[in-house]
């Protein structure tokens, strides 16, 4: 073993001893000896102990550990550290910017151990008062995280939205292109998708496409290569691209085959070939041929929709131009980037009718929690800022912890002082099904719980959430009166859209809510929409369709029952 591996071990040691607080003399004394041995000529490994303590930087304690290394190839030191640190801490450590002091603040003060949970955190706005950070840490971070993110091969729909449309346009632009439409996955709407699929019309040979593209620059990164009628490239960052080839006469056929997945294909039974050799003006004109009423493309992921659409039962599915308000955001008081008043008049300018804010709760310490008192000081903003505005509303709303024994935060006669609670775990995720689920169901038959928050928690693609009993959560929501939360934000989609069914079953409202920590974030309902869209939601069925003065009704009479209650 040479001076360099040696040093390199050393080093990875310090970096683990520093994350877990080891004392900062041991720590400066190991890194120290690591730079002096990346310079040394002589090797180390085969110096005897006396000779390993008699050279520069090196004592007692560390000639040990180089012995270690040179018998063992580690040190057992860190080992042991390294064995009770969860994987996602360690590769938070890795993230350039981050390092050890940083990545042990985030573990200790904001319980966070995955880079997609930190990804989170950062689009909350909740390094930015860590001690050490700030604004501009954090959005270095951030794009740290994204491009680290972006290497897994999984992508989330909104990264992957806006490129889709602004490759669209190109194409479409290109000589010999008649027709131009997303396809695959993200037709679909998929939650996450591995690559970005197009289907385009052309009256000129594909291989004249594949010349074109390669001389166009549109696809830059990376040339374009042919298989059959597919063509094939990458685009920044590392993003696969598949671009399926037809004439016009056949391209509604081949946008069927290529929106719908496999299962919904074979539910149609449709034959393939006779698919392709027929000619359709439009996706409704492929449907009617086979007896079926218009499927929409989101729907189309073989979950019975099939035969749904074989009896004409597929229901009017909500659209964004439904929605009457905005429900669960953050301002400033605990940790969003803009003020109640910008946000609510950012709500006002999309042509909503309702503002609810939803601050954090006292609990949230990470998230600059409300207190009682600033509770109270933020309903007298609301009142000032109502008595400003026509047409328009602010409900006082809180997301109130859910504690570890199912209970939520704030007292009964806090909770009343509020129009509506959103209920939400935060802390203490590491939990089993029963616990979990009896977790739930405890918020929920609380009289004061208006509307279960992102109800498993997860973060699509860094991490799955707590494992609920779906059935018993949503049945308790039904006994209860409680609405769901379908939470917007494209890394959680909670509820997941297959159990929303479910709940309509059971004539349980899901309500759409962006929690929103900056204006931006308003517009993440569109994401809620779509996935809304594949659960089957209806208008009718969506909680914040009601207008301001139905909703604000629904709010005096629940907390006039809750308060019967207690």
């Amino acid at each position: 073993m040479d001076n360099r591996q040696i040093s390199d071990i050393l080093s990875d040691a310090c970096r683990i001893l520093e994350l877990h607080g080891v004392n900062d003399f041991k720590v400066k004394s190991i890194k120290n000896a690591a730079f002096q041995i990346s310079r040394m000529q002589d090797q180390l490994s085969l110096m005897s102990k006396s000779e390993l303590e008699s050279q520069k930087g090196i004592g007692k304690s560390i000639a040990e550990k180089i012995l270690e290394i040179i018998q063992t190839g580690t040190v057992a030191e860190s080992d042991k550290l390294i064995a009770d640190t969860p994987p996602g801490v360690l590769q938070i450590m890795e993230i350039k910017g981050i390092g050890p002091k940083k990545t042990a603040v985030i573990w200790r003060d904001l319980q966070i151990e995955t880079i997609g949970e930190l990804l989170y955190a950062c689009n909350e706005n909740r390094l930015v008062e860590l001690k050490g950070f700030g604004k501009k840490t954090q959005d270095q971070i951030k794009n740290a995280l994204e491009f680290t993110l972006s290497n897994q091969g999984l992508y989330h729909y909104a990264a992957l939205e806006q490129l889709s449309e602004n490759i669209c346009k190109e194409l479409s632009t290109l000589k010999g292109v008649e027709h131009v439409s997303v396809t695959g996955d993200l037709r679909r709407k998929t939650e996450v998708a591995d690559k970005l699929e197009f289907l385009i019309a052309a009256s000129v040979p594909v291989s004249a496409l594949e010349a074109d593209f390669n001389k166009s620059g549109i696809f830059s990164d990376h040339p374009v290569s042919r298989t059959n009628e597919t063509l094939k490239t990458i685009v920044s960052p590392g993003i696969p691209v598949e671009i399926h080839v037809t004439n016009t006469t056949s391209f509604f056929s081949k946008l069927i085959l290529t929106t719908g997945n496999e299962l919904h294909l074979k539910e149609t039974g449709v034959d393939i070939g006779s698919v392709l050799n027929s000619h359709y003006s439009n996706e409704v004109e492929f449907y009617q041929s086979i007896g079926l009423q218009f499927i929409s493309p989101e729907l189309r992921e073989g979950m019975g929709e099939v035969e749904l659409a074989k009896n004409n039962m597929l229901p009017k599915l909500i659209e964004f131009r439904d929605l009457k308000g905005s429900l669960h955001n953050h301002s400033t008081y605990s940790d969003g980037q803009h003020s109640i008043e910008e946000m609510a008049e950012a709500c006002k300018a999309m042509g909503m009718e309702y503002f609810g804010i939803c601050d954090h709760s006292k609990s949230a310490f990470y998230a600059n929690g409300l207190t009682e008192e600033r509770v109270r000081q933020q309903h007298a903003e609301i009142d000032r800022l109502n008595s400003r505005f026509s047409n328009f509303r602010i409900f006082k709303g809180i997301e109130s912890d859910i504690l570890s024994d199912g209970s939520l935060d704030y007292a009964p006669d806090v909770l009343a002082e509020f129009d509506f609670i959103v209920a939400s775990v935060h802390s203490n995720l590491k939990m089993d099904e029963l616990k979990a689920t009896a977790r739930l169901v405890k918020a929920v038959a609380n009289p004061f719980t208006t509307i279960l928050g992102h109800p498993t928690g997860r973060l699509l693609l860094a991490r799955k959430g707590y494992p609920i009993n779906h059935k018993e959560v949503i049945d308790a929501c039904a006994h209860f009166g409680v609405v769901i939360e379908l939470n917007a934000h494209p890394f959680r989609l909670d509820l997941d859209w297959r159990w929303i069914r479910y709940a309509l079953e059971k004539k349980v409202m899901i309500s759409i809510n962006p929690d929103a920590h900056e204006t931006a974030g308003l517009s993440d309902m569109h994401y809620g929409v779509y996935a809304a869209r594949k659960g089957m939601l209806t208008p009718e069925m969506t909680f914040n369709t009601q207008s301001v003065e139905e909703i604000s009704d629904y709010f005096i009479q629940r907390k006039q029952k809750a308060l019967q209650t207690v």
